[in-house]
């Protein structure tokens, strides 16, 4: 390798778990491409501290709605299948089947999202 490559190494050594993901993050937008096959190797890294910390990190979440006010059903309906794009009958028959999964493996930023709109209309949801 050369001076530069075993610097670069070096420093990526010393990152922390966070570090490590924003830079992968960084790397993916600045290149358009993904790390998806290669984000273990890029968590294992850091093993020398932080290998439960890569074991607990979670990527992917699932939203679930645990309940709904009746009087806003409708509304949480309407939130659902806006988010999820589902027809009417498969909609009403997740919301009335709740606690349920609304979306499953989607990012927390995703996640917090529908949280939100679902909340707003009436829904009560968690983030798993």
């Amino acid at each position: 390798m050369s001076a530069t490559t075993d610097q670069i190494l070096e420093q990526l050594k010393s990152l922390s778990l966070l570090e490590a993901s924003e830079l992968v993050k960084q790397i993916e937008e600045a290149f358009g491409v993904s790390a998806a096959a290669s984000a273990g190797v890029v968590m294992a890294a850091p093993a020398a501290g932080g290998a439960a910390e890569a074991a607990e990190e979670k990527t992917e979440f699932d939203v679930m709605l645990d309940s709904f006010d009746a009087a806003a059903k409708i509304k949480v309906l309407k939130a659902v299948r806006e988010a999820t794009g589902l027809g009417l009958g498969e909609a009403k028959a997740l919301v009335e089947g709740a606690p349920c999964a609304i979306k499953e493996g989607v990012s927390k930023a995703d996640a917090e999202t529908l949280k939100k709109a679902v909340e707003e209309a009436g829904g009560k949801v968690t983030i798993k």
